[in-house]
């Protein structure tokens, strides 16, 4: 079986129902394997693992890439309760971008290149 990413990133969750709804929901991940405490998402070619165990991760940024400023704000509508400010261009690193959060806190961040 080929599988459509490179490899998983995996993090402990203990909310993992509300942890997996918020990135399918919102981020528009797609369940790629449900596992017995364990679900593994995807998106495009970045695959992220939430399994319940204590404590949570939540260190770190988990990055979304979007294909244009366009696909950035089209997110930013689904997250702008959770985020920190709006879309914005970062002239240090050529980005346009802006960050949110999970509902375990993790930092959610969603940019394009320019």
């Amino acid at each position: 079986m080929t599988e459509p990413f490179d490899g998983i990133t995996f993090f402990r969750t203990g909310a993992r129902d509300a942890v997996v709804a918020f990135y399918r929901d919102r981020l528009d991940c797609t369940t790629w394997r449900e596992q017995p405490d364990c679900t593994i998402l995807h998106d495009e070619g970045y695959a992220l693992g939430f399994c319940a165990r204590d404590p949570p991760e939540t260190d770190g940024c988990l990055t979304f890439l979007r294909e244009d400023r366009a696909g950035v704000d089209a997110t930013y509508e689904s997250l702008a309760a959770v985020a920190d400010a709006e879309p914005r261009y970062n002239e240090t690193y050529d980005i346009y971008q802006f960050f949110a959060e999970d509902p375990e806190g993790r930092t959610v961040e969603v940019q394009t290149f320019e």
